[in-house]
């Protein structure tokens, strides 16, 4: 039992109920604290993104041979992915949520108490600060071959993911059970909860096919059979879906790809971090479905494609 409560995707689970549940019972006294509590556990988990950027790509790209070349390939293909990704989403989105019948709740939902106990912590950098740092780092090391540097962002990458399972994931819950208390007490999901579940299962049903067509493409590119790796991705699927966080999910996808015989593991031990952080198709594809679901739901209409695009 314990070791089934410990299961990251079961926290966030029982996270999500108590959240929804509590929400109905609150009073504002309560609502007040719990508005603090997000707010505090939120400005941690953003507080920790660049680091988690930092500690993860620069380790990468100093260990890759040829970086500058690699690196730029690397890019390349995961901003193809992701910018196809997002596309294919909001085609998705347009086609699909018009039969879902969203009612324009907007103006039924109830107020919020002020939040009293506002304590910012603002990140040492924004992400894309961080990215681009971290891709620098990383080539200034390999250039260099810099072995005290490269061990130095090895052992830095080692207390992030320290601080990622120490910090990051047992703050998510939390996190995640006040947003969803304040959701269920201005009501917005639970009138529209049929509607979330059924963009979930699209949104997954769009996962699949986006990622039948990148294995389809890895496999003719490398003349290997790919369900020889997506076959070991299970687990890490349902650690992403259920925390929403690469990082997260990044220990349990190096152990799936440990486990593929086609796999080389000097490879995927430095791939994996990288496009981790910088392939995030799953992630802009859920969000671009998801904007336009709440968009719908708020405002009575969807954003145009050229907003989408800018």
């Amino acid at each position: 039992m314990k070791k089934f409560l410990s299961n990251t995707i079961v926290q966030l689970l029982i996270a999500v109920i108590i959240g929804l549940l509590a929400g109905f019972v609150v009073n504002d006294a309560v609502l007040e604290v719990v508005i603090c509590i997000k707010h505090i556990t939120g400005q941690i988990i953003f507080f920790l993104v660049p680091l988690i950027i930092l500690g993860f790509i620069a380790p990468s790209i100093a260990h890759l041979r040829n970086a500058s070349k690699m690196l730029l390939f690397a890019f390349s293909i995961a901003y193809l992915s992701s910018i196809g990704a997002s596309f294919f989403g909001a085609a998705v989105g347009y086609n699909v949520i018009p039969f879902l019948h969203i009612a324009d709740d907007a103006n039924t939902l109830k107020a919020l108490p002020e939040n009293l106990l506002k304590i910012d912590i603002p990140p040492v950098m924004n992400v894309m600060t961080a990215l681009v740092l971290a891709a620098l780092i990383g080539l200034a090391t390999a250039w260099v071959k810099s072995d005290e540097i490269s061990k130095l962002l090895d052992t830095f990458q080692k207390m992030v993911l320290e601080l990622v399972k120490r910090v990051l994931l047992p703050v998510l819950p939390v996190f995640i059970a006040a947003n969803f208390c304040i959701l269920s007490y201005q009501g917005a999901v639970t009138k529209q909860l049929p509607v979330f579940l059924s963009v979930l299962i699209v949104v997954i049903v769009c996962h699949f096919i986006w990622l039948s067509l990148l294995y389809f493409i890895a496999a003719v590119y490398s003349r290997k059979n790919s369900w020889q790796v997506l076959k070991y991705y299970g687990p890490a699927y349902l650690t992403a879906l259920g925390t929403m966080s690469s990082a997260a999910t990044l220990g349990v996808a190096l152990e799936c790809a440990r486990k593929s015989p086609i796999l080389r593991k000097e490879i995927s031990d430095v791939t994996i971090p990288l496009f981790a952080n910088i392939h995030l198709c799953g992630s802009i594809l859920t969000e671009t479905v998801f904007v336009l679901t709440v968009s719908q739901m708020l405002y009575g209409s969807m954003p145009s494609i050229l907003q989408i695009t800018l």
